[in-house]
């Protein structure tokens, strides 16, 4: 069998036709050097095109390689800073990128000195175990973001191996805590007190009262509220679900409030420092830092979590005997079963059922002894 050209890929049909294609990485096509290809049979004719790609594919690596200079003694922060020059990483949602860029300092933190292609998985695994001890996700994410630059690396030819690829994940136990209403109201009290906590507070007003991630209000931006009308319209970040939900007289206020003094730059509620003249969201791993900063300051109970917040008004909507389609224009859930779990251990919603399948009975029972009169 004859060689093929480099991303040249041959194809035999049910019915034994060849044909061939050019399969460039995804990294390159993105960036608008070559572009994916179907041939006919004929190889040589085949080579003399894709041998011009392959051209252009080298030219493009030289270049790219005055700009970042990578070889063997190059060191993980130099992959690190390759990638984010990348169309892979360019791409990217806006609270990605910020979260992107919060775990790959943490990886230039727990390695960035070493050489690149001396990062064993032995030595992932290690760094792995450390970053669980600041919690699973937080381990997992970070994980995965290490993953990712070492993937572009080895599509770049400049890495044979991920080192972070076979890492098998933890997974962190369901959580069933839900906030109480005087617990979001404590929160809200002592982020409101204090200029520096503000924004965190909104955050979190907005995640409790519209049943939202984090994720998704942290990176809210200003076009997506409209004061007038005192409405929100949102695509979210995980499922691209789009959801349009009313927003309360109070909070109304706090976003007029908010607007006067954040209203000039685009996030509703950005960190209140800016990095080089410029607002950015919170990292999620920092909003969570700051807000159990400010749980400790208000005496609440340590097992809460921002991200319970979510959870807490989903069941609080079942708890009111909110219907399911009624719950999942608000969540963005596609599917039934990704709400049924909010369903499950609440006694409200328990008891309701019960109450109302007694007054079924003794109703039922009721009509029976009247007909038998």
């Amino acid at each position: 069998m004859p060689k093929l050209p480099r991303y040249v890929q041959e194809r035999v049909s049910p019915s034994g036709v060849i044909s061939y294609r050019f399969n460039p990485p995804q990294p390159l096509v993105d960036e608008g050097v070559v572009q994916r290809e179907e041939y006919g049979s004929d190889l040589k004719q085949v080579r003399q095109v894709v041998k011009d790609h392959n051209t252009s594919i080298d030219e493009w690596r030289h270049a790219q390689s005055l700009l970042i200079q990578i070889k063997p003694s190059s060191k993980v922060t130099d992959l690190i800073n390759m990638y984010y020059q990348s169309n892979d990483f360019n791409m990217l949602r806006p609270n990605t990128k910020v979260d992107y860029r919060y775990f790959l300092t943490i990886l230039h933190q727990t390695m960035g000195t070493r050489k690149y292609e001396m990062v064993t998985s032995k030595m992932a695994k290690a760094a792995y175990e450390e970053w669980v001890k600041r919690g699973i996700s937080f381990a997992n994410h970070a994980a995965t973001c290490a993953s990712r630059v070492y993937n572009y690396a080895i599509q770049m030819e400049h890495a044979t191996q991920n080192p972070w690829a076979n890492i098998k994940r933890k997974s962190a136990p369901q959580r069933k805590v839900v906030w109480t209403h005087d617990n979001v109201v404590g929160f809200l009290d002592k982020a409101y007190s204090d200029f520096e906590y503000r924004n965190v507070g909104l955050i979190v007003q907005m995640a409790y009262e519209w049943c939202q991630r984090l994720g998704d209000m942290r990176t809210l931006k200003w076009d997506n509220i409209d004061l007038r009308t005192q409405k929100l319209d949102l695509e979210q970040s995980k499922r691209r679900a789009d959801v349009s939900l009313p927003i309360s007289d109070e909070l109304c206020k706090m976003l007029n409030d908010q607007r006067t003094d954040f209203g000039f730059q685009d996030y509703v509620a950005p960190h209140p420092r800016p990095v080089m003249g410029k607002f950015e969201p919170y990292a999620m791993e920092r909003l969570s830092k700051v807000g159990r900063r400010v749980m400790r300051l208000a005496g609440l109970p340590e097992d809460l979590r921002l991200m319970d917040l979510r959870r807490t008004g989903v069941t609080q909507m079942v708890d009111a005997g909110v219907t399911m389609s009624q719950v999942m224009s608000v969540t963005g859930h596609n599917h039934v079963s990704s709400v049924k779990p909010y369903m499950k251990h609440t006694y409200h919603s328990a008891n309701s059922a019960l109450t109302q399948r007694n007054v079924s009975v003794q109703s039922s029972v009721a009509s029976n002894k009247e007909r038998d009169m």
